[in-house]
């Protein structure tokens, strides 16, 4: 086909020196949305983006097939509340999930439905918290995708809406006294009561009572504290005990206070520290029993669980309960108490493919095992708050949409509580763990997704992600069902930076270490193509938000290994990214580049700084998010105009810049069209016939 030329980048001579390093950035003035310049640019890519994938054959097809296999639609776990359940489920129909109750009678009904608060579609239902007796909801919404969640207060029993909007409330969690009165939250101070570039920042934990003015919140927690801090906050189910974490950013640590609400006021807290100044996470459970459980990384990078009597809760009084694991990552827990023998439920991944043991709850014998449908990933456990003998958890795997099953520790069976609504015809596919070496000699596992049948060297598109402890685990996915289907395999590597080994493989991953996680992906790639999976003509690799950062420094270190690109939300700016979006709250995970030896590491790597002008790189498709506040889309804008201009080839480098749409969730028809457009791409430059 005959390529449109790009669009014209006005290059600056702008040079910066930081520690004595000179530092160019040519299309800094892409950093200003708003500018005349930069509208009239983006107008253009996204002119030559529609040009150039019109004419590729096979969208309609792969639109069609992904839009099929997510009308499976979705389940959620149940969250029991008084006489109530709570729960989300998306039909095959809808644009997104709605949260249903099941009232007391047995009556299922729907409480709240984002389509029908917005028909448009654009608005999320952000998070969701009932009273301890279900009778009161605590929910947020955003619009646009821009995750400024708005909180709202509904009457369960009449679906209307008794408080709210309250603003500023991003990733707030909330915390209900008992009796529906009160609750903690965290809320953002005022712009006007904090630096200019800093509104994104300093948050406070409150206590607010309902029916009074958010002007008569009591300030709980969290004033002169690091500006990047994020609160968690949390009461105990018989509304006794208050517990407030504390993370700078992103952290992998936290400091941790409770106070007895039997002993001081719930406005004015008797805090006492359980941790602070450790490196490590810890959160706490109070048990129905009087003892307080303890999940902590503490000494065990792979977690474990200990016993504590609620008035000593420090570390030096924890005793084991179920000691850290030589090879799986405990994930979470769950107590089922109306036995003649109490047990605790744990929750643990193993090279990423989930498990439940069973455990004695005094001594934390092990006492068997949760059967569970397959090889795949399971959701957080969850029972009744008064206690019970059931557990409930979502299970989903490469072939089998989310479902929710129940365990009965009396009978010791699980069976399937409710399925997806959504029938659908999902094709068969071969999925195969392998363990190839990185650079440094280091074993990685990598899920390898075939289609039965197909031998050779084939088009193949490798996903990464290795970043902030985060999993690749087995999950239905309509994008990889549909790529294999059609003859092509799925990679998925366990990279460095991520949690499946636990919080020792996540930090051989980040800050000085990122480099492992670039090596990580090269050397999975490698593996592929000695392996006779792909070849370099015929591999793609993909990646989002820290994934697209994963991405975005593979296709500058290694051009030749990969055909195409396609990088998704990314930070490529390393050395600007904290200026940014939520990027001050990363410095944890990446360093700062005002820090001399940090920057170092930065410099190293950072994608945007490496484009060199003559090299022939792989067709690069940037997918961005013009809502998105997390990762500032002129990241990939600075990298497209970069890439477009130093390209040595004729492979396109092409930007899909999409309004009213962020970083998280989104309708499920802008799913489908974003999925289409990648997939159409990756097809045509790997050589997937389509």
């Amino acid at each position: 086909m005959t390529r449109q030329p790009y669009p014209p980048a006005g290059r600056d001579d702008l040079v910066e020196e930081l520690h004595g390093v000179p530092v160019a950035d040519p299309y800094r003035w892409l950093e200003d949305p708003d500018s005349p310049a930069t509208e009239e640019w983006l107008a253009a890519q996204e002119k030559l983006f529609s040009a150039e994938l019109g004419a590729l054959t096979g969208r309609d097809r792969l639109r069609a097939r992904v839009a099929e296999l997510l009308r499976s639609g979705s389940i959620g776990a149940p969250a029991w509340r008084g006489e109530r359940r709570f729960f989300m489920r998306r039909t095959p129909d809808q644009e997104h999930a709605v949260l249903y109750t099941v009232d007391p009678g047995g009556t299922e009904r729907a409480l709240l439905d984002p389509t029908a608060l917005d028909p448009s579609g654009l608005t999320t239902l952000d998070s969701w918290q009932p009273d301890k007796e279900g009778r009161l909801l605590a929910y947020q919404v955003s619009v646009g995708g821009d995750e400024e969640s708005t909180l709202y207060l509904l009457d369960v029993a009449s679906g209307e809406r008794v408080e709210g909007p309250i603003d500023r409330c991003r990733y707030s969690p909330i915390a209900w006294l008992p009796g529906g009165k009160a609750f903690y939250y965290v809320r953002r101070l005022p712009a006007t009561e904090v630096p200019e570039g800093e509104e994104q920042f300093h948050r406070r934990v409150y206590l607010h009572r309902v029916g009074t003015s958010t002007e008569d919140d009591v300030l709980i927690f969290g004033k002169d504290m690091e500006k990047t801090n994020y609160y968690g906050v949390a009461v105990s189910r018989d509304g006794r005990w208050l517990q407030i974490s504390a993370s700078r950013g992103t952290a992998p640590r936290n400091d941790l206070w409770i106070a007895d609400l039997a002993a001081s006021a719930p406005d004015s807290p008797d805090l006492v520290v359980v941790q602070e100044g450790l490196d490590a996470q810890t959160a706490l459970h109070f048990g129905r029993d009087g003892r307080l459980y303890v999940f902590t990384d503490l000494d065990a990078p792979r977690a474990r669980i200990c016993v504590a009597d609620p008035a000593l809760p420090q570390p030096e009084h924890w005793r084991d309960l179920i000691p850290q694991d030589d090879e799986a990552v405990l994930s979470d827990f769950s107590i089922l108490d109306d036995l003649d023998r109490p047990v605790m439920l744990a929750g643990w991944t193993r090279h990423a493919i989930s498990e439940i043991s069973v455990h004695d709850l005094v001594t934390g014998e092990r006492v068997g095992r949760v059967p569970t449908p397959g090889l795949g990933t399971i959701g957080a456990i969850s029972e009744r708050p008064e206690g019970g003998h059931e557990a409930w958890f979502v299970y989903t795997d490469n072939t089998t949409p989310p479902s929710i099953q129940r365990y009965d520790a009396r009978t010791g069976e699980t069976t399937l509580w409710a399925a997806s609504p959504g029938a659908v015809e999902v094709p068969a596919v071969n999925t195969e763990q392998v363990v190839y070496r990185s650079v440094d000699g280091s074993e990685v596992h990598m899920l390898v997704i075939t289609k039965p049948g197909v031998e050779g060297p084939r088009p193949t598109i490798l996903y990464g992600y290795g970043g902030f402890g985060i999993s690749m685990t087995p999950g239905y996915s309509a994008s990889i069902l549909t790529w294999v289907e059609a003859g092509g395999a799925y990679a998925i590597a366990q990279l460095r930076g991520g949690g499946e080994q636990g919080e020792e493989w996540h930090r051989a991953g980040m800050l000085a270490n990122k480099q492992n996680v670039f090596d990580d992906l090269h050397s999975a790639a490698e593996h592929l193509i000695a392996t006779g999976i792909t070849s370099p003509e015929q591999l793609a690799i993909s990646g989002g938000s820290n994934g697209g950062l994963l991405v975005g420094a593979a296709l500058t270190q290694r051009p030749e290994l990969y055909a195409a690109v396609v990088c998704s939300a990314p930070l490529l700016d390393m050395i600007r990214y904290e200026l940014f979006g939520l990027g001050a709250t990363w410095n944890v995970e990446y360093g700062s580049a005002a820090k001399a030896e940090e920057f170092a590491w930065l410099n190293a790597y950072s994608p945007y700084h490496h484009v060199r002008e003559g090299v022939s790189y792989p067709a690069t498709l940037f997918t961005v998010f013009q809502s998105d506040t997390r990762v500032h889309p002129l990241h990939a804008w600075k990298m497209c105009a970069a890439l477009q201009h130093a390209q040595a080839s004729d492979r396109p480098i092409l930007l899909r810049n999409e309004a009213e749409t962020g970083h998280g969730a989104r309708a499920v028809s802008k799913t489908v069209e974003l999925a289409a457009d990648q997939l159409t791409f990756l097809a045509h430059h790997t050589g997937l016939a389509v």
